[in-house]
């Protein structure tokens, strides 16, 4: 059976687990934010709002619970209150319909533990939308600031199964041409949608997941191949009986990493609809923000098994929907956290026995766009 899905797929299936689960075991996500908020001031400040009185509106786009962001808001929030301070603020929180938006509310309302902005920086109001950013969030024209970070790597569907791998990265030929040309696709709809609902003189601020000028990409960087390590204990599955070779052949991130020339082209294009529709290349560079699990295991307490047992549940926070949704759906709920905890239980043990190489360093491209008249 075929991998190919329909375009609601990401929407249908991607959500990150749930009851702040994300954003505990995620920390390095909120290094790449807290250590490139200046980014975000800086964008900011070249935009010289007005002090009119009128809304300033923010989007956090692809914010799962919203606890990773925390911190760089805090920030950002507060800059904004200082620059304008006679305009009510408007934080918009986006994500997929079954993101765990209560856990959102509960943690920007001091309710889990966090520090939080609420109380310290007037004149907020907390929304959030259930709303693809592949698709219109807010009214054309009403937005200042665009943000999002580790999220714009989700396409909308895979476009094919991938021969003996799980990841575009593992692709090849026809198959890696056609993830690379619905990434395309994919990311110039949404610079569109973005381009739509911005202001004239307003900033979107990007930190998308990608290939550097290295060739490296998130869990490459260090000797071990996190991608090909899922593909081979998951085959391992397979040839155990305890999976199928058509629920192997089903199972495909929906993600495609861009390099950064891919991901400025559409900005850069004066044929490109992107381009016309006004929206201008800044700022890009890319940055590498190491894994602090790695860190912590290298530098302090050198014991391979308590870094094997803390490392997996970051990879396991996000990648866990798509083994699930590579299952048949014959399989009963029981069977299938069976077989997903033998899953990471086998790649926890071989990071226990051979922890050397093993991280997953997060590798970004940095983008800075503004809107046009």
């Amino acid at each position: 059976m075929s991998a190919q899905s329909t375009g609601d797929e990401t929407t249908g299936f991607m959500a990150m687990k749930p009851a702040g689960y994300y954003s505990k075991a995620t920390v390095g996500a909120k290094h790449v934010m807290d250590n490139a908020a200046e980014m975000v001031l800086s964008a900011i400040d070249r935009m010289a709002p007005a002090d009119d009185g009128s809304v300033f509106r923010l989007t956090d786009m692809g914010a799962a619970d919203g606890g990773t962001s925390l911190d760089m808001w805090r920030r950002v929030l507060a800059h904004v209150h200082e620059a304008v301070p006679s305009r009510s603020i408007e934080m918009v929180y986006t994500d997929l319909p079954r993101n765990d938006f209560s856990q959102v509310f509960q943690i920007v309302h001091g309710m889990t533990g966090e520090k939080t902005y609420l109380g310290e920086i007037p004149g907020i109001h907390i929304l959030a939308s259930g709303t693809s950013f592949h698709e219109a969030i807010l009214p054309a024209g009403t937005l200042d600031l665009g943000f999002s970070a580790t999220a714009s790597h989700y396409i909308t569907a895979v476009p094919c199964a991938i021969s003996d791998h799980v990841h575009m990265v593992g692709a090849q030929a026809d198959e890696l041409d056609a993830y690379q040309a619905k990434g395309a696709a994919d990311w110039e709809t949404m610079l569109l949608r973005r381009a739509e609902e911005l202001k004239s003189g307003g900033r979107l601020c990007l930190f998308n997941f990608g290939i550097d000028e290295q060739g490296q990409y998130l869990g490459n960087t260090d000797g071990q191949n996190m991608f090909n390590t899922f593909a081979e204990v998951w085959q391992g599955l397979v040839d155990d009986r305890i999976i199928t070779a058509e629920e192997f052949e089903n199972t495909n991130f929906p993600q495609v990493y861009r390099t950064q020339e891919q991901f400025v082209a559409p900005l850069l294009d004066e044929n490109n609809a992107v381009h016309k529709a006004g929206l201008r290349l800044e700022h890009v560079e890319s940055r590498v923000v190491r894994c602090p699990f790695k860190q912590d295991f290298v530098e302090n307490h050198k014991n391979a098994l308590r870094f094997a047992r803390e490392y997996i549940p970051t990879l396991r926070s996000w990648s866990e929907p798509t083994f699930v949704n590579g299952l048949a759906t014959w399989r009963g709920p029981k069977e299938r956290a069976e077989i997903i905890n033998t899953f990471y239980d086998r790649y926890q043990a071989r990071v226990a026995a051979a922890p050397e190489g093993h991280g997953m360093d997060y590798v970004h491209i940095y983008l800075v766009c503004r809107k046009d008249a």
